[in-house]
């Protein structure tokens, strides 16, 4: 019974970094209509420059903060790149997310090497029901619910909010008001990697991050992700929640090396739930 809780509470920590990975790619999509499928380099990137910050002198906290400031960074540039020219399609600005991913993992190899990282985070276990869980999984849980409260804040009870959706549902009208859509674009792309990066802070410690760790992120957050319609960072939690839980209990009970294999399958049959769901809802 332990042994069940215990990948329970882990597949909540880990539903976690699936749910902020899947919001950055739910705030780009909402406002700019592309899929973002360089959001799993931005937690490689926030792993990795989280223990250079921590070798360069920094004290805890405050690398991880500069981490998450330097992949936000990152985040403008590669939305700079994908959607920085005028009229670029969807589909055009989604291939250079992916050619953005490719340059990323080359930086990283430039860079880093191809050893997997893992800086000290919070030391120590919590027991709940019967099970020991790290503190930094519990962090992990409510950094991710703290970011999904004030996303939503930001979207309904802001004006920078008020001016992303209506760049995303109506970007003419938007524009004749007074709005940029290029520029809510490129901070759509920024918040996306302050996710992205804050995700890889948070999950390095516990799990080793490595060049290779960005397409299992971006699966199973994509698949989060489209559980929420790409439109709801809360259903995206809980599409986050049935993929975290689900891998954790295949890891503990089959072969982990699996879970991207279940992310994978999970990711059709919701997408196909999904497609169904919006065709009966044009229908009505």
């Amino acid at each position: 019974m332990s042994d069940l809780a215990t990948y329970l509470l882990s597949g909540l920590a880990l539903a976690g970094s699936f749910a902020l990975v899947g919001s950055g790619i739910v705030v780009v999509y909402r406002v700019t209509h592309v899929l973002n499928f360089a959001q799993g380099s931005f937690v490689v990137f926030g792993a990795f420059l989280s223990q250079t910050f921590r070798q360069l002198g920094l004290p805890p906290g405050l690398s991880e903060l500069a981490a998450v400031v330097v992949v936000g960074l990152i985040g403008f540039v590669v939305g700079a790149v994908a959607i920085g020219k005028p009229g670029t399609h969807p589909m055009t600005s989604l291939l250079i997310t992916l050619g953005m991913s490719l340059v990323a993992a080359a930086v990283i190899i430039a860079v880093w090497g191809q050893n997997p990282v893992s800086p000290a985070g919070i030391s120590g276990t919590v027991r709940l029901f019967g099970a020991e869980i790290e503190t930094q999984r519990l962090l992990t849980l409510a950094v991710a619910v703290v970011t999904l409260a004030a996303m939503s804040l930001l979207f309904t009870r802001t004006d920078i909010g008020r001016a992303l959706t209506a760049a995303a549902s109506n970007p003419r009208a938007a524009r004749l008001v007074g709005i940029d859509t290029r520029v809510m674009g490129l901070l759509s792309f920024t918040i996306a990697g302050v996710l992205g990066g804050l995700a890889g802070v948070l999950i390095a410690p516990t799990t080793a991050v490595s060049v290779t760790s960005d397409l299992p992120f971006v699966l199973s957050a994509l698949a989060a992700a489209v559980f929420g319609g790409l439109r709801s960072p809360w259903m995206t939690f809980v599409g986050a929640l049935v993929l975290g839980v689900t891998g954790q209990l295949v890891a503990g009970y089959a072969n982990g090396s699996y879970q991207t294999q279940i992310a994978l399958i999970m990711m059709l049959v919701i997408m196909i739930a999904r497609s169904r769901s919006f065709t009966a809802e044009e229908a009505k």
